[in-house]
């Protein structure tokens, strides 16, 4: 019985770790207002290592249609400006004399539409990367049952899963609706 019990939490950490992703990447979709996370894929190169912008530089919002980056060494502004022109946020960095500054135009209605697509994207891998870790919980719990731990205990155990994957995939839809929601919100 301990190792459904395992089997169970084991499931639930992944599939809260799918949540979170999902969480993420939704966040990086911008809806109008500046946010740092939004420059969290870009990765730059810092003496030979690739490193996340914000491990280079603060990044800051000192209004929400503008992003300031400051680079903790002056050599970086030209790579770090290059790194945001190469990424397709669709941002145009302006170099000033020791920061760039990123504003960002006001979105029209066709790129919130390509925003709340890109959101139901995510969502559906969260979705995908949930039901998979069901379907692999379910084939353990099916193992052990061949090992000779009761099909009334390993039903219960595939009733658990379910409930857990009922319960993730709802975080998952109420995570988009709320995104859906800001990205249309003009």
């Amino acid at each position: 019985m301990e190792e459904l019990e395992l089997y169970l939490s084991d499931a639930d950490d992944r599939m809260k770790k799918a949540v979170k992703h999902v969480e993420a990447e939704l966040a990086k979709l911008r809806a109008g207002k500046a946010h740092p996370s939004m420059l969290e894929g870009i990765k730059v190169d810092y003496y030979g290592s690739m490193m996340p912008i914000n491990q280079v530089a603060n990044v800051n919002t000192p209004d929400p249609k503008c992003i300031v980056i400051i680079p903790w060494e002056k050599n970086m502004l030209s790579i770090i400006e290059k790194a945001i022109k190469d990424s397709n946020l669709g941002l145009n960095p302006i170099k000033e004399a020791d920061l760039i500054r990123l504003s960002l135009p006001p979105l029209t209605e066709e790129r919130r539409k390509v925003f709340v697509k890109q959101a139901h994207n995510e969502a559906e891998n969260g979705k995908v990367a949930i039901r998979s870790i069901r379907k692999e919980t379910n084939e353990e719990l099916r193992k052990l049952m061949k090992d000779g731990i009761s099909e009334d205990a390993v039903k219960k155990a595939e009733t658990d899963v379910q409930h857990l994957t009922d319960r993730y995939t709802k975080s998952v839809d109420d995570l988009l609706v709320l995104k859906e929601k800001d990205l249309m919100t003009v």
